[in-house]
C-alpha cells in the first residue's frame, strides 16, 4: 500500500478529516479570575482561589477575551447568536481541580463560517461547525520522579478559543494547509501568537475512512500531542495507513482517542473516545449567559485589519508580485507589513520581496525572533534595507557585495552607504580593470575555454564566479558576463 499524502493513491478508499484547534488567547490574565496567564513562571506561581477551584470562589468573565473571540468570529465569517451559554464539562484529572472545566455546549459563542486553503486541486473553502470560549487545564509533570507526578496549575483558567472544522479536509496536507491558514488569520487578528511548541495553539484531529463514492462516514479516531505542522501531517498519514489496512483486511475501527509518538512515527492508543454524554455536560450555575450586543460586535468589525486572503490578491495585483511570493510574504502579518514598509522606501518591489524572503526571513528565524508580533523588534528598519537595495539597483555595489553589507547592518545603526565607503566595497565598473581580471582568468583556465568553446557554454558560471573573486566580489557582474562573453567567442 502506498504511502497517502496530497495526491496519494488510497485505492478504494479515501480520508475524511477535521480537526479542533485550540488557541490561548493573547490576554494579560486569565479567563475567570485576575491571575497572570503569562507563560514560563516557576510552578503554581500564577494562581489564586477562582482557579485553584476553592469553594465558594466565583468566577467573573474576562472581557477582553469575549472581545478576541469575536474579532476571530467575525473574520470567520461565523454567526454569532444572540446568547451564548458557560456549560460545566465534568471529568477528573489532577490538573482540573474544580473537578469540571467552564466551556460552552449547547450555546456556543458563533457557528458557522469557513476557512479557505490552497489544496491541490486550487482554492478550496473548509467550513467550521463552531467557536466557542473555555478555560485550559493545568499541567501533570510525569517525569520529574520516578513514584509520582507533579501538578503545575499556572494554566488553569488561561482563556481558550475552540475552532472546530467540519469534516471537510481529505488529505494530511489539506490538514496542515488548514492550521498554517488558521494560524495566520489569528496572528494578523492578535488573538493568539500561534506557539505550537509552548502549547499556545494545539490541534487535535479526528480521522476516518471510507470507500469511494460512500456518504456513510467510518469509525474515526482522535490523535492527540501534535506540537508542529510536521507531527500534524506525520501523525494524520500514518492513522490513514493504520484505518486503511484494518478495512481492508475485514477489521474493524475502535473508536478511541489515540497519542503521536513521535520518536517512533506512530498513533499509540490512549483511551475509549468519550462521547459528549460522558462529560455529563450542564449550565454552568455561577455565570450568566454570555449575550452580546449588537452595537459591539460592529465596532469589533470595523476595527479588523486587512486580512490574509485580500491581503494577498493586493499584492499580486498592486505590486505584480506572483502567487507564490504574495502567499508567502502575507501568511505573517509582521512580515507583510515590514514588505510594504520597505516597499515605500524602493521601488523595484519583487527585489524587496526577494531580500525579505531571503535574508531577512532567514536572520529572523535565526534569531528566535518567528513569535514576534511587533516588527521593531526586528534587527533591520525596513528603510535602511531599503537603502541598502538602492546600491545595488544603482551599481554602486553587487548583489554579491549586497549580502556581506547587509551583514553589518544587523547590529548597529549605521547606513549602507557609510558601510560600503568606510569598507572600500564600491563595485568595480572600469571595463579596463574588469577586462584584465577576465584574460587572467581566461589564462589559468585554458582547460576549461577549450570546453567551453566547444559546446560547454554552463561554464560561462564558473567563469563569473572566477571573476568575481579575483576582484573581491567587486566586479560589475553584467560587464562581467559581457566581456567574458566576448572574450570567450571562438
Amino acid at each position: 500500500m502506498s504511502r497517502p499524502g496530497d495526491g496519494a493513491d488510497l485505492g478504494e478508499f479515501e480520508a475524511v478529516i477535521g480537526l479542533e484547534v485550540h488557541a490561548q488567547m493573547l490576554t494579560a490574565s486569565k479567563l475567570f479570575c485576575g491571575c497572570s496567564a503569562s507563560f514560563g513562571a516557576p510552578p503554581n506561581a500564577h494562581t489564586c482561589p477562582v482557579c485553584l477551584g476553592m469553594p465558594g470562589m466565583l468566577p467573573v468573565v474576562n472581557r477582553r477575551a469575549v472581545e478576541l473571540a469575536l474579532r476571530t468570529a467575525i473574520a470567520a465569517g461565523c454567526e454569532i447568536p444572540e446568547r451564548a451559554r458557560w456549560a460545566r464539562k465534568n471529568y477528573f484529572y489532577p490538573d482540573i481541580p474544580k473537578g469540571y472545566q467552564i466551556s460552552m455546549y449547547e450555546e456556543p459563542l458563533a457557528i458557522g463560517g469557513s476557512i479557505e486553503i490552497q489544496s491541490a486541486a486550487g482554492p478550496k473553502r473548509i467550513r467550521l461547525v463552531r467557536i466557542h470560549m473555555e478555560e485550559d487545564a493545568g499541567k501533570n509533570v510525569h517525569d520529574a520522579h520516578a513514584d509520582h507526578s507533579l501538578v503545575d496549575l499556572n494554566r488553569a483558567g488561561v482563556p481558550l478559543m475552540e475552532i472546530v472544522s467540519e469534516p471537510d479536509l481529505s488529505s494530511p496536507a489539506e490538514a496542515t494547509a488548514y492550521l498554517r491558514a488558521l494560524r495566520s488569520l489569528l496572528r494578523y487578528l492578535e488573538v493568539c501568537d500561534g506557539n505550537l511548541e509552548e502549547g499556545s495553539l494545539r490541534c487535535d484531529a479526528n480521522v476516518s475512512v471510507r470507500r469511494r463514492g460512500s456518504a456513510r462516514l467510518g469509525t474515526r479516531t482522535e490523535i492527540k500531542n501534535m506540537n508542529s505542522f510536521r507531527s500534524v501531517e506525520r501523525a494524520i498519514e500514518w492513522e490513514i495507513r493504520r484505518q486503511v489496512a484494518l478495512v481492508a483486511a475485514g477489521d474493524e475501527v475502535v473508536q478511541e482517542t489515540r497519542h503521536w509518538d513521535a520518536e517512533g512515527g506512530r498513533t499509540i492508543s490512549m483511551r475509549s473516545k468519550e462521547d459528549a454524554h460522558d462529560y455529563r455536560y450542564f449550565p454552568e450555575p455561577d455565570l450568566l449567559p454570555l449575550e452580546v450586543p449588537r452595537r459591539w460586535i460592529e465596532e469589533i468589525r470595523a476595527g479588523l485589519p486587512e486580512l490574509p486572503a485580500a491581503r494577498r490578491s493586493r499584492f499580486e495585483a498592486s505590486y505584480g508580485l506572483s502567487a507564490y511570493d504574495a502567499d508567502v510574504l502575507t501568511a505573517r502579518r509582521d512580515l507583510a507589513d515590514y514588505f510594504e514598509a520597505a516597499a515605500r522606501f524602493h521601488a523595484d518591489a519583487k527585489a524587496v520581496a526577494n531580500w525579505v524572503m531571503g535574508e531577512l526571513l532567514r536572520v529572523i528565524r535565526e534569531r528566535r525572533l518567528d513569535d514576534a508580533l511587533m516588527i521593531e523588534r526586528w534587527p533591520l528598519r525596513p528603510e535602511r534595507l531599503a537603502g541598502l537595495l538602492g546600491l545595488v539597483a544603482d551599481g554602486t555595489i553587487s548583489g554579491r557585495i549586497a549580502k556581506q553589507v547587509f551583514e553589518l547592518m544587523l547590529d548597529g545603526d549605521e547606513e549602507a552607504r557609510a558601510i560600503v565607503e568606510r569598507e572600500g566595497l564600491l563595485q568595480v565598473s572600469d571595463a579596463d580593470a574588469i577586462e584584465a581580471a577576465v584574460r587572467q582568468v581566461l589564462s589559468e583556465h585554458a582547460d576549461k575555454v577549450a570546453e567551453y568553446r566547444a559546446g560547454k557554454e554552463k561554464l560561462l558560471g564558473f567563469f563569473v564566479g572566477q571573476v568575481m573573486k579575483a576582484t573581491g566580489g567587486k566586479a560589475n557582474p553584467r560587464l562581467a558576463n559581457e566581456i567574458l562573453r566576448r572574450e570567450l567567442a571562438p
